[in-house]
């Protein structure tokens, strides 16, 4: 159904949108890769010129491009080759994405820049670079992998340029889908959990993919988003929404380990109650309510304090030196409440209750998660993006720990 279509799509040389490319190429299609990795990665597989040739491999004519989003004229001489060689554009994916899960006062300028840069300007500048071709396409489709836009503060306060710079290629549907109406359809996808890819391994570590789906379940998505008619326009789509549509009903498929409990994505809170719920069960997804605080139960023997003495056992001089900071867990659940690890003062010191200095790190969190945490079952960046970790003060000085855990995971 899209043989002979132009395809041009952002972030092509691996992942989501190599997904897409692959799935547009079995038709016959052609297809830009506007991507920055002409040469191999050395942690992260796949360039511009092996995805051209997977692409042809699958059916489809491939015209790989060195394509920064951050600079205009890359962009306009992708879309100008892309021009010549194949007659025109039909279809725009804005998939080039970059990401920072880290709180405003730990967000270096230089990541709040690339987010903005890649993201909300980048996303612009191409869309507006190819609505020129697209006009004169009987297909014209824009399509941004962006989501929907959810105003709860919940999904900016613990990153907030992130959350920023995604609904900037959001907004951009709104706006753009109501200025070329009935010329261009506009739309954003966003999947419904989160996709394994690169980025999510770099996020979560080893082990996250078991609560992953699989690319294929975007490009199939996107495909269906492609076959409607100019008049399908202003949408946010859920992957797994328009797919039920199509009449599918097996989504194991789509798993990395089907049956398996899946982590929802980021800006996805329309059943909070529902989600919530599993949350409990499973113990795998963000928190999307606000919890009450309770007062804190006294201390008995059990996990938390069997860590933390296993903590204490393991400091020295060395440590507290290298660290110089004053962590504080507030812990919901069994042998939960307030406890501290003193790793300023000479010596160190763990204990129940609250330190006699200010903290400079306070962590809440549930006191299964803390201990797993501890004990190297969950790493805290997947706790910390995923909701059940929160964080107040020093990101720096909470990085500092993580590193001292791994240390300690063999005796946890």
């Amino acid at each position: 159904k899209l043989a002979g279509c132009t395809v041009f799509i952002t972030g092509a040389s691996r992942g989501i949108g190599k997904a897409i490319a692959l799935k547009a190429a079995k038709d016959g299609a052609n297809i830009v890769i506007a991507a920055k990795t002409a040469q191999a990665h050395p942690k992260l597989s796949g360039t511009i010129y092996t995805a051209a040739e997977e692409i042809k491999a699958a059916g489809g004519k491939a015209l790989p491009c060195i394509v920064d989003v951050r600079d205009e004229e890359q962009i306009s001489s992708a879309v100008e080759k892309a021009v010549e060689k194949f007659g025109g554009i039909d279809i725009l994916v804005n998939n080039a994405s970059a990401i920072s899960l880290t709180n405003t006062l730990e967000t270096p300028t230089k990541k709040v820049d690339l987010m903005m840069n890649v993201n909300t300007r980048g996303t612009y500048l191409t869309s507006k670079a190819c609505i020129p071709y697209l006009k004169k396409s009987k297909i014209a489709h824009i399509l941004n992998l962006s989501p929907p836009l959810n105003l709860n503060p919940l999904w900016f306060k613990q990153h907030c340029a992130y959350t920023i710079a995604k609904y900037g290629m959001s907004m951009c549907v709104l706006g753009m889908a109501e200025e070329f109406k009935g010329e261009i359809a506009v739309n954003a996808l966003w999947p419904k959990t989160a996709i394994h890819t690169a980025a999510m391994d770099m996020l979560g570590g080893s082990g996250i993919e078991s609560q992953c789906r699989k690319v294929d379940i975007i490009a199939d998505a996107a495909y269906c988003i492609f076959k409607k008619p100019k008049s399908f326009t202003g949408n946010f789509i859920i992957d797994e929404n328009i797919l039920k549509e199509e009449g599918i009903k097996n989504f194991d498929v789509y798993a990395i380990t089907p049956g398996h409990p899946l982590l929802p994505d980021f800006f996805l809170d329309e059943q909070p109650a529902t989600v919530t719920k599993k949350a409990d069960s499973y113990g795998a997804f963000p928190e999307l309510k606000e919890e009450k605080t309770q007062p804190p139960p006294k201390p008995r023997s059990g996990a938390v304090e069997e860590t933390f003495r296993i903590v204490k056992d393991s400091l020295n001089d060395d440590v507290v030196k290298a660290t110089q900071a004053i962590y504080q867990f507030e812990l919901s659940g069994e042998d939960g409440g307030t406890w501290f690890l003193d790793l300023k003062n000479k010596g160190g010191n763990v204990g129940y209750g609250e330190p006699s200095d200010q903290a400079d790190v306070v962590m809440s969190m549930s006191t299964d998660d803390f201990v797993k945490m501890f004990s190297g079952k969950l790493k805290p960046a997947m706790a910390f993006m995923s909701g059940k970790l929160k964080i107040k003060g020093n990101m720096a000085l909470a990085i500092k720990l993580e590193k001292l855990m791994n240390q300690m995971n063999s005796k946890l």
